[in-house]
């Protein structure tokens, strides 16, 4: 198995300093940066081209992360999410701690427990939640493998992660939940 130490080392120093990595999820590749820093979040905006009035995915590495991001989120939620197979994002009310831009009009965000060894370590060694959102210009289809990422979206990052480019698997963007006292609305399946 390939390491992905060195990988991870210096996705830790550019998303201290403010800057964008290209990285492997646990779905499609994503664009990344510090969910607490409202600049860098403009950053991914600007590069996508896309709306800040569209929410972008947070990826935290477990439940504890929801306990500290979201206000009072519901317990059930946690036993649902142990038995879905596919990774899945949910949407929940009342964010704390993210940069203004990247939380909803209605003060919802979308957040997903990564169970990706990557993900997870590089998100337990940074000590925030770290945004995901699909490797493509705004409009465009997401990219289900490396390869597939445009020039544009590799030369607006500040660091590129080698671990996983030679996949070869086609990767699928998560669920989408909502959870309302104790029942899912499922948003995309």
């Amino acid at each position: 198995m390939i390491s992905f130490e060195k990988d991870i080392e210096k996705c830790l120093e550019i998303l201290k300093v403010g800057g964008l990595i290209l990285y492997p999820t646990d779905t499609v590749w994503g664009i990344g940066c510090d969910a607490t820093n409202k600049e860098t979040v403009e950053k991914i905006y600007k590069l996508k081209r896309r709306s800040d009035e569209k929410a972008m995915i947070v990826l935290v590495a477990d439940e504890r992360d929801i306990m500290q991001h979201v206000a009072a989120p519901d317990l059930s939620l946690f036993d649902y999410l142990d038995k879905t197979t596919k990774p899945t994002t949910v949407i929940y009310e009342g964010a704390l701690g993210f940069a203004d831009n990247i939380v909803a009009n209605d003060g919802s965000i979308a957040i997903r427990i990564c169970k990706d060894d990557f993900c997870r370590q590089l998100i337990k060694r940074f000590r925030k939640p770290i945004v995901s959102t699909s490797a493509n210009i705004s409009g465009m289809p997401a990219p289900k493998i490396f390869k597939e990422i445009t020039d544009e979206i590799k030369k607006g990052v500040d660091y590129i992660v080698e671990y996983k480019q030679q996949d070869e698997i086609s990767a699928q963007p998560s669920s989408l939940i909502k959870w309302t006292n104790g029942n899912v609305t499922i948003l995309r399946p």
